[in-house]
């Protein structure tokens, strides 16, 4: 240990005698090294920390599979199902978000709530400071309203209050009775902690269809998840016994369960460990550019090692002196990039909050737990190894009687360590187009989507969204609500129109129900799915989706009034292909429950198809319905969106619009937003995959860059004699400067020959991150090896040039 600590001391003074090398090494190495803590900071949060759960490799999500593909929404009637496989599973819970207005407060409150089974809080491990939980009476349908604080809301809505348990507080739907504060700290895998925990009441005879919950249990001690599946393979049989005619059985449904920590992340999965592949490739360029700086130095250092070696220090002393050197450097490198990385990730991530499960708003979980500071460590000393055991064992080997006959003029490298050097080299440029390629096709991708017509003119449009009203208010209520919110913001200067929506196009999930078209023969229970939406009469126009046939909704469609719907471009197609659906009647979610019960619609208009889900994926088949015919029992507890549309910038309109909301509705209104900052929180990925691979990529490029020129610029020193002679002997500045140009060209040609056929055998892995480009695009594979080309040769003349330039005299009088 002494040893080592004293080879360290020496290795410090040395760097320290060497402060340009020093210093120029360093930073590459915080380049190199700084990505990739940033990188695996996400991917532990994301993907490697357990679930906040006791036993959290036991934790499962139920999961539905079809024609259509895999799905994580729960009915009531498949939820009373699993909840009874009690043989391989305990603890089974049904859980939703939503959210509630405190009310009966100086100013009304906006809370994010969840809805849960009782099982809830023994499934994640989650207990009470204060009071208690849900009973099994209170979980049941009708019981009186409970409901269990956060240790942060108490706080922020209450101050506080020591006797909080046992009051009665009022949310926008009814009274609640506090029974229970949740302990300070509570952790969920919730996209956000919530402020209050609700019963959540599922009929044991229920016979309701609509997936709306998700439902999460424990595989119990001693059983594993594939008998869990085998369980639930029959379990399957056994619901289709019991309800032969439903939706599910015609999709013929297939339960499993999966962990549930697989469930939350499979959709960032692929571009986590692409990112974490890309981050590799910027380390390797960067021990590739160190190890060469190495290589020059260690040409300057023969003599000094070869008088070490004649005073009797062995061979194996010099190479661990040598990796001793490369490891302060990778120990001050990675200091360095650890601290850089992890807060430059954090900054990107407040930057651009972007939907990546686990992470929270901002990035707020991405923390330096013991997992990123071992994965640093190692890196730390993985790095010194790559960088640092090819110039210490080519030093090491170097021939001491040339060593010492060498004096104050240049040390010449030898040709094995020239060729490594070069191969160096290669090796750099040829990730660096690797890198280069991939975030090429990612711009591509995003000008690809940026070009796409979403369907929609987001243009001066502020969207909020809010309550509609209390669940103890009618449905005619909840209309009047409505039409004095139009009626305040209608009266506003600048104002053009206004509407309302359940679900914004690109901001959120839509539900998709059952259509079964009157009058058409019926082999199951519906002819297809559909997704389904409500609006007011002026939703269209304020996006201006245009009316193709028929009419849009007007205020005389009110519940009084025939039923009437209105489907999109893509729904004509699928269910009408050779007709017109006006004037056919449809029923929308028939079976699915009593909510659903209601006479046909007649269909009175077609409009143009929306990408709801995003400007990558095809619009779907969707029906859209007037709120204002919608029944008590489906008005109830809904939440809105409201859309204006203003006649010039909104910016100046937003607080007035938000306090007109807030007047009519009664309730905390959230600051609007632009649909530009809707559009764009739904390609946040997209752009956050794309800034990230540009970083990497053009900190490849910078290193490569580096890379030729200082080998070129090395060449050119230690053939400063060679150059003389040449000039002596006729060779002109231009055949100097011709010379050292192509030399270090075939470098870079080779580097880019191997990084194209590279790139073109990996970009299949790059497939599933493509909108509107292939893998293949000709244009990239064009473009980005020139650019890199042009680099290289800017990177290769000017040492040529600089070579070109020597002195005559001193270059023969060295010889």
């Amino acid at each position: 240990m002494n040893s080592f600590l004293q080879e360290f001391k020496q290795s410090l003074r040395t760097l320290r005698h060497s402060p340009s090398f020093t210093i120029t090494a360093l930073t590459v190495i915080t380049l190199g090294i700084a990505t990739n803590p940033a990188i695996f900071s996400v991917v532990n949060t994301v993907l490697l920390r357990p679930l906040r759960a006791p036993d959290p490799d036991r934790v499962v999500a139920f999961i539905t599979t079809n024609q259509q593909g895999n799905t994580s929404a729960a009915s009531e009637i498949k939820f009373n199902l699993w909840r009874d496989q009690t043989n391989v599973l305990q603890d089974v819970s049904g859980y939703y978000y939503t959210s509630l207005t405190l009310t009966g407060v100086d100013r009304p409150l906006q809370a994010d709530a969840i809805h849960i089974t009782r099982d809830y809080f023994r499934l994640f491990g989650l207990s009470v400071a204060q009071g208690r939980t849900f009973s099994a009476e209170e979980e049941q349908s009708g019981a009186d309203h409970v409901v269990v604080l956060s240790d942060a809301f108490w706080k922020r809505a209450f101050g506080g209050d020591p006797k909080i348990v046992g009051k009665v507080i009022s949310f926008g739907d009814g009274s609640y009775q506090v029974i229970g504060i949740m302990a300070q700290g509570v952790e969920t895998e919730t996209p956000e902690p919530p402020d209050v925990w609700l019963p959540f009441p599922i009929d044991v005879n229920s016979t309701n269809q609509v997936h709306y919950f998700f439902a999460a249990g424990r595989i119990k001690p001693g059983v594993t998840i594939e008998s869990v599946n085998a369980q639930l393979r029959i379990t399957t049989e056994e619901f289709y016994r019991r309800y032969p005619k439903t939706l599910s059985a015609n999709r013929k449904d297939q339960f499993s369960a999966q962990p549930l920590g697989d469930t939350l992340v499979k959709d960032v999965r692929q571009s986590l460990l692409v990112l974490t592949a890309a981050v590799s490739l910027v380390l390797l360029i960067a021990c590739a550019n160190v190890a060469n700086l190495l290589l020059a130095r260690a040409a300057g250092r023969r003599r000094e090692i070869a008088v070490r070696i004649a005073l009797g220090a062995s061979r194996a002393r010099i190479v661990r002196q040598l990796l001793t050197e490369s490891l302060s450097l990778s120990i001050v490198g990675g200091i360095l990039g650890l601290g850089v990385g992890v807060l430059s990730i954090r900054a990107v991530l407040a930057l651009n909050p972007i939907d990546i499960p686990r992470i929270r708003l901002k990035g707020g979980n991405v923390t330096m737990d013991w997992r990123v500071l071992a994965f640093a460590t190692l890196l730390t000393m993985v790095t010194a190894l790559l960088f640092g055991l090819i110039p210490a064992l080519q030093t090491a080997r170097s021939d001491v009687q040339a060593g010492l006959k060498e004096g104050a003029g240049r040390a010449v490298s030898g040709f094995r360590q020239s060729r490594i050097r070069g191969a160096l080299v290669v090796g750099e440029i040829s990730l660096a187009l690797l890198l280069l390629i991939g975030a090429a096709l990612l711009i591509r991708t995003l000008v690809a989507l940026h070009s796409v017509n979403p369907g929609f003119d987001g243009r001066n449009v502020l969207a909020t969204r809010t309550p509609l009203e209390p669940k103890l208010v009618r449905a005619e209520t909840a209309n009047q609500i409505v039409i004095d919110v139009f009626r305040r913001l209608r009266a506003l200067p600048g104002v053009e129109s206004a509407g309302y929506t359940r679900m914004l196009p690109l901001d959120g999930s839509f539900n998709s129900l059952p259509i079964v078209i009157a009058g058409r023969p019926l082999s199951g229970p519906a002819h297809g799915n559909t997704r389904w939406m409500i609006v007011s009469p002026e939703y269209f126009s304020v996006l201006k989706i245009p009316v193709l046939r028929g009419r849009s909704f007007t205020d005389a469609d009110r519940l009084d009034a025939p039923l009437v719907a209105v489907v999109n471009q893509s729904m004509a197609r699928q269910f009408w292909p050779d007709g017109d659906p006006v004037g056919a009647e449809l029923f929308i979610g028939k079976g699915l429950g009593p909510d659903f019960a209601e006479p046909a619609r007649q269909v009175v208009g077609v409009v143009g198809d929306v990408h709801d889900n995003g400007l990558g994926e095809r619009p779907q088949p969707a029906v859209f319905v007037p709120g204002a015919q919608l029944s008590d029992r489906r008005t109830a507890g809904r939440a809105v969106t409201w859309v204006v549309r203003t006649r010039a910038n909104p910016g100046p309109l937003k607080a007035e619009l938000q306090e007109k909301i807030r007047q009519a509705t009664g309730q905390p209104v959230p600051a609007l937003r632009s649909m530009e900052e809707v559009a764009g929180k739904s390609m946040a990925r997209q752009d956050f995959n794309l800034l990230l691979m540009g970083i990497f990529g053009g900190s490849a490029l910078l290193l490569a860059a580096l890379g030729i020129y200082g080998l070129m610029a090395y060449a050119a020193e230690q053939r400063a004699n060679e150059m003389g002679i040449r000039m002596a002997l006729g060779a002109t500045q231009s055949d100097i400067r011709n010379l050292m140009t192509i030399e270090g060209m075939r470098f870079a040609a080779a580097g880019i020959v191997i990084g194209v056929l590279a790139a073109a055998g990996l970009s299949q892995y790059l497939e599933s991150f493509l909108f509107g480009v292939k893998a293949l695009d000709p244009l990239v594979f064009v473009v980005i090896p020139v650019l890199l080309g042009l680099v290289s040769l800017a990177a290769v003349w000017i040492p040529a040039f600089r070579a070109s330039r020597v002195d005559l005299l001193s270059a023969l009088r060295n010889e």
